[in-house]
């Protein structure tokens, strides 16, 4: 019955303040939200909950609420770790929570903030509360009922046939190695540097795989719910090339361009000349065409390819096990959960 919390200081403060009308999740705020997340997961009936240790001490803060009569009857503890301030912080947190035995965490971030934490927690269940930027895999939710929720899981009160989903991820493999995986896209960009990780210039791309998108997303995912709208709980994934400026009056050969419209940050609502796109199926994939580039996955450039590199993207249906909040509550008062007699 323990469960785990992995809060990212850094989420909701990207250049897309400054290049988009994104707002800032500030950290005072999500320090109110953990404190309602451990009360949901205290109520649930978790009896230690485990916490990465940040540059911004939301442990700490967080638990300066609990004293005298409001203090909790659960245990809490900080994760036994050295961290440097970086993204790393969460996969290394994450790997260490599935050794203590952690069964369900809680992650307060964006996309990438998750996917970081997917590679680190192995089948350990994620809870992911939106307090990013991009928000497809994250979701929002009242921090009381996120805790509770997850407590379900943690303390086995809702069967995982019920309380969980298996999510989709990309497999990247560059010279025949896997080498990273990103949850909802990835993006080749024609650039040669990583600079500013996250995406906000349009002009750049041009290629999007991705796992789903819906119209009512944010970000890239919202380019493909504008074309072909794919859910989570599709087993298919989609491939788009996107033409470059101009491109449309040089090449009328490989047929006519679409000009999607798509909310491609907050505030900024863009047409993308798609070229073409294909479904993949499971396992399928697809070689980035465009060398060299850089690729972002789930919103941040992380991977430089070269001219000489080859590199595939790859659907897998073995993605990370996520709490579908509605189901798991839902299935609790249906069992009486709720209900003292």
């Amino acid at each position: 019955m323990i469960a785990g919390i992995i809060a990212n200081p850094a989420s909701g403060k990207d250049i897309r303040r400054l290049v988009a009308h994104a707002t800032v999740f500030d950290n005072l705020e999500k320090v109110n939200l953990i404190r309602r997340i451990l009360l949901g997961l205290q109520a649930a009936g978790v009896q230690r909950v485990w916490v990465m240790p940040d540059y911004f001490n939301f442990y700490e803060q967080a638990l300066d609420f609990f004293i005298g009569e409001n203090q909790l009857t659960m245990e809490t503890k900080l994760v036994p770790m050295k961290w440097n301030a970086c993204q790393e912080d969460s996969q290394f947190a994450a790997a260490k929570m599935a050794e203590l035995g952690v069964r369900c965490l809680i992650t307060l971030g964006g996309d990438g903030t998750n996917r970081v934490v997917a590679k680190g927690a192995g089948d350990v269940p994620i809870m992911p509360v939106s307090t990013g930027t991009n928000n497809v895999f994250s979701v929002m939710l009242e921090g009381t009922l996120a805790g509770l929720a997850a407590g379900l899981v943690a303390t086995g009160v809702v069967e995982r046939e019920y309380s969980l989903l298996r999510t989709k991820k990309l497999i990247i493999h560059l010279n025949g190695k896997a080498v990273d995986i990103a949850l909802i896209d990835a993006v080749v960009l024609e650039d040669q540097f990583i600079g500013s990780r996250a995406i906000w210039d349009m002009g750049k791309v041009r290629q999007i795989v991705a796992t789903r998108g819906e119209p009512f997303h944010i970000g890239i995912a919202a380019i493909v719910g504008a074309l072909h709208p794919i859910d989570m709980r599709a087993a298919e994934g989609i491939n788009l090339i996107v033409a470059a400026s101009g491109e449309q009056m040089l090449d009328q050969n490989q047929g006519s361009i679409i000009q999607v419209k798509a909310a491609v940050a907050p505030g900024l609502i863009r047409s993308i000349p798609v070229r073409s796109h294909e479904l993949m199926s499971p396992g399928q994939k697809v070689t980035v065409r465009h060398r060299p580039c850089v690729i972002a996955l789930d919103g941040e450039r992380e991977i430089i390819v070269g001219p000489d590199d080859c590199c595939e993207i790859e659907l897998a249906q073995t993605g990370p096990y996520v709490v579908d909040y509605k189901r798991t509550l839902k299935r609790a008062a249906e069992k009486g959960y709720f209900i003292n007699r």
